[in-house]
């Protein structure tokens, strides 16, 4: 039996503020394998981004995480950060959503594509320089050759982007976490973007997880998709049957909430009551129930996950009563 390539159980991780301890994850619970494509999404401040820096072992100094986070069978969450270096980057990979903060305005975008491919490959200058050149012609990026000694401020977004995932690349992952990768770019640069993704991963048989507020964006790039809130993961299963048969709450509020196509002229916009509250004022049990228009006193328990059909569960202790 194969193993499988990531295995999350009950990961919890836990922030010092100046509230006091705040939980930024709740219990997470889900698995990837090669090729697959997971989305992630959610309101900001659900916790997806806190999800991709615990997979990177970038968590904040002074965060508490427990539970159990398996790659390839081996626990990551109890090795040292020099064995995060060397699993960073190389064999785990990231896409950061703004690609100005991600990259270094004083390094030549050549040097720092060339920097994981020395790091972890050993290649020398020339060689990591060539490769660099050949993963920027990967990406579409236009006149690579010319952009190996341009700084980041002198290439517009999309192509900064392209650099982004040109790094992420480089040393071939297993997995690659594209967090929220088109938030700062147009329409059109998004599709190309998204497109070019999707394409390297299955040329390379990578798993994909996508981070993204956006619905419309997971429902054409993934096949399953995980809905979080308050840290937890509220709903998971294939996307098809998630978007369209949803059973939490929060998951048809996030829908119900889309423009519509055909909607008559000054028609308002569904929208979920309330807000994301911080993460040391959520309420006990169920993160969602103080927004939750179903709320009931049994929401005061903490949810477990249900399962509703072949790979989908929700965490919602009355998703019978509002079973569609």
């Amino acid at each position: 039996m194969s193993t499988r390539l990531l295995e999350v159980r009950d990961l919890r991780v836990t922030l010092n503020t100046s509230r006091g301890p705040a939980d930024a994850l709740r219990g997470l619970n889900f698995a990837l394998d090669r090729g697959e494509t997971l989305g992630v999404v959610g309101e900001s401040g659900c916790g997806k981004s806190m999800l991709a820096l615990t997979l990177m072992g970038l968590l904040p100094e002074g965060a508490r995480v427990s539970g159990s986070l398996r790659f390839e069978g081996r626990e990551l969450l109890a090795q040292d950060e020099a064995a995060w270096c060397r699993l960073r980057g190389d064999r785990i990979a990231m896409v950061f959503q703004e690609p100005m903060t991600a990259l270094n305005p004083l390094h030549t975008i050549g040097r720092q594509v060339a920097e994981p491919l020395r790091l972890h490959r050993g290649l020398d200058a020339a060689a990591a320089r060539t490769e660099a050149l050949h993963l920027l012609e990967q990406v579409r990026l236009p006149q690579a050759a010319h952009r190996l000694d341009a700084y980041p401020h002198q290439l517009s977004g999309g192509q900064r982007q392209r650099v982004v995932i040109a790094m992420a690349l480089a040393c071939q992952p297993d997995l690659l976490i594209a967090d929220e990768p088109t938030t700062a770019l147009d329409v059109t640069l998004q599709r190309e973007i998204l497109q070019l993704i999707a394409d390297l991963v299955a040329e390379r048989h990578m798993a994909l997880m996508l981070i993204s507020h956006d619905l419309a964006v997971i429902a054409r790039n993934v096949r399953r998709v995980m809905v979080m809130y308050g840290g937890l993961g509220v709903e998971l299963g294939p996307v098809g049957e998630v978007l369209h048969r949803p059973m939490h709450p929060y998951t048809r509020g996030l829908l119900a909430a889309r423009p519509r196509l055909g909607a008559a002229r000054g028609e308002r916009l569904q929208t979920i009551p309330g807000r994301v509250p911080e993460l040391v004022d959520l309420p006990r049990g169920c993160p969602f129930a103080d927004r939750c228009t179903h709320r009931a006193p049994v929401c005061e328990a903490s949810p477990v996950s249900h399962t509703v059909a072949q790979g989908h569960e929700v965490a919602c202790v009355r998703w019978t009563d509002l079973s569609p």
